[in-house]
């Protein structure tokens, strides 16, 4: 530690040793500094940073840790901002957490700020997804959000999501104009506490029922659901909040055999049966696929602990159970959503869908194929909001869309992925197969015959702590000023950088009649086809590639065969960035 450093993590974990903090905080900083200078310089060398989508962290003392005073301050200077905007209105926020620790504790101390700043609040009476959190605030007409979760993360995060009037994570320029406000709460003796408990309004099962209930009005295949009802379904929540809602929406659609992995049922913030309560990792959906063996299940389904992500495991031909990745959730999601919209009679060259620019090609061929339009955006739910929020009005219907991080959203009364509506609709979709005489996973294999095979891959290299922070934004600045001129012996014919402005339409090389925001982020197109890029994470401490990959396939017994040339492909250009 420098000397230099070392003065300013100990000048502020004195002030909170001063300050008007609680007996055990203040037991555990001098702790810290007596014990574990490491741990005090992680804890105090900066402050916890209010990002352009709220706060993560590790949980702790300290200025830069995840706790009541950290995200106190916040609060209030969400709440400084919002009095601006909306001076004179009666100010409305809808307030939800999972089950991480702390997370009710911290949900309700936001509550509190929200109530003695004059707010009206609406809390839920216990944890809630994510996307019912988005829906609450448009269906309640609040001007604001906040969802307490980590999402995915390990159990030592949690975090603090912000979200604007249309129920989506906020944009610019309230993003960056909150972050200013929050910015100027140097002390936490600026939190206004204690006052107005009478503002507070509790949610409980009768606003569940309202948005389940919005859910169904999803729902394509009501024929095949009946026919096929008992099919089996095997559903975990990761101890998780969608325990709460999934199965309830999976039997407001008409599904009667869901059978759930019930030692992760238990609501646990320590996610006792998982090293990380993330399902796109097969480790975490061992227990559910296990049961899908057991049960022979025709379709595993996992949400994450705010259930916002989905993970889907599907039998093969042979009864093993694959594990989808994001991309293939979102192909066959959106293709049964397009096909039943065509069959119903619902499509008139007015629809779109949404994908991130990281997200599968694959999803733009099949909207070009059915004759709705495919919207590019930046990595972030909060994009696929914008572009819906932009379209309203003008005649253009929102059909769905996602990323490829295990996100998906149908529908536009929710503003975020939602896990709890893809999960129903994903079984529908099963069923809706099943009346066909096939399963999801051979219809994914017709697909890639008809469409191409598309194949994805990511790398995510993890630089922990303010030097990481350093080494990956000099590993951007390397990629910027020398982009790579063949990747795999195909020329780079392109390279995109989205932070500079006016970045072309990834789809059609025009520019996008909806504007991409400025993003750090890199692509390198190459003449094969192949798609690479790169970005920092905006919630952990990571840069990451996303690798795509394309070659025909002529018939489904081929597929073993190419499946494995696209693998091969993927690991010599890991191995080319020097990623392994």
């Amino acid at each position: 530690m420098s000397a230099e450093l070392d003065v300013l993590v100990m000048e502020k974990a004195r002030k909170w040793l001063d300050g008007n903090y609680d007996k055990a905080t203040k037991e555990r900083v001098k702790y810290l500094i007596d014990n574990d200078k490491k741990e005090l310089t992680e804890s105090f060398y900066k402050d916890l940073e209010f990002g352009t989508g709220g706060l993560r962290g590790i949980m702790g003392v300290g200025t830069n840790r995840m706790n009541v005073y950290t995200v106190g301050m916040a609060t209030q200077g969400l709440a400084n901002y919002l009095k601006k905007v909306f001076k004179g209105e009666e100010i409305r926020v809808a307030i939800s957490h999972d089950s991480r620790n702390n997370s009710r504790q911290f949900a309700e101390h936001v509550a509190d700020i929200f109530a003695s700043n004059g707010f009206t609040v609406f809390l839920f009476d216990s944890l809630r997804p994510t996307p019912e959190l988005s829906f609450a605030i448009r269906e309640l007409n609040c001007q604001s959000g906040v969802m307490v979760t980590a999402s995915h993360n390990p159990k030592e995060y949690n975090g603090y999501k912000a979200y604007w009037s249309d129920g989506s994570q906020v944009t610019p320029p309230h993003d960056k104009n909150i972050i200013e406000e929050v910015g100027k709460i140097t002390s936490i003796d600026q939190i206004l506490t204690g006052k107005n408990k009478e503002n507070i309004n509790v949610l409980d099962e009768q606003f569940d029922r309202i948005y389940l209930d919005k859910i169904h009005s999803l729902s394509l295949s009501p024929d095949a659901v009946n026919k096929f009802h008992d099919m089996k379904i095997v559903y975990t929540p990761l101890h998780g909040a969608g325990v709460i809602l999934v199965p309830a929406s999976l039997k407001r659609f008409g599904f009667t055999n869901v059978k759930t992995v019930k030692e992760q049922n238990i609501l646990d913030g320590n996610f006792p049966t998982v090293a990380s309560p993330n399902p796109e990792e097969r480790t975490t959906m061992k227990m559910a696929i296990e049961l899908g063996e057991k049960e022979k299940a025709d379709i595993v389904l996992a949400t994450d602990p705010d259930s916002d992500r989905i993970g889907i495991a599907l039998p093969d031909e042979n009864g093993k159970y694959v594990l989808l990745n994001g991309n293939q959730t979102c192909v066959l999601l959106t293709y049964y959503l397009l096909r039943r919209w065509s069959e119903l009679g619902r499509l008139n060259g007015h629809q779109y869908i949404i994908k991130t620019i990281v997200t599968s090609e694959m999803m733009a061929k099949l909207a070009e194929s059915f004759g709705v339009k495919c919207y590019d955006c930046l990595t972030g739910f909060k994009y696929i909001a914008k572009i819906i929020r932009a379209n309203e009005g003008t005649g253009e219907q929102y059909i769905g869309g996602g990323e490829e991080s295990f996100g998906y959203l149908a529908g536009d009364f929710v503003r975020d992925k939602d896990g709890v509506s893809a999960c129903s609709l994903a079984a529908e979709a099963a069923a809706w197969a099943k009346s066909l005489g096939t399963t999801l996973y051979s219809l994914l294999k017709e697909l890639y015959v008809k469409y191409g095979f598309y194949k994805e891959g990511l790398v995510s290299v993890v630089r922990k702590g303010k030097e990481g922070q350093e080494e990956i934004r000099k590993m951007m600045e390397e990629y910027r000023n020398n982009p790579p001129a063949t990747i795999c012996g195909s020329a780079v014919v392109t390279v995109k950088d989205y932070s500079v402005p006016d970045s072309l339409d990834v789809a059609t090389g025009k520019k996008s009649p909806i504007e991409i925001d400025k993003s750090n982020v890199l692509q390198f197109l190459t003449a094969d086809n192949t798609i690479i890029s790169v970005r920092p994470s905006g919630t952990e401490p990571k840069i990451k590639y996303y690798f795509g990959v394309c070659e025909p396939l002529c018939c489904i017994s081929k597929f073993d065969e190419v499946n494995a040339q696209l693998d091969a492909k993927i690991e010599r250009m890991k191995k080319e960035l020097k990623l392994e």
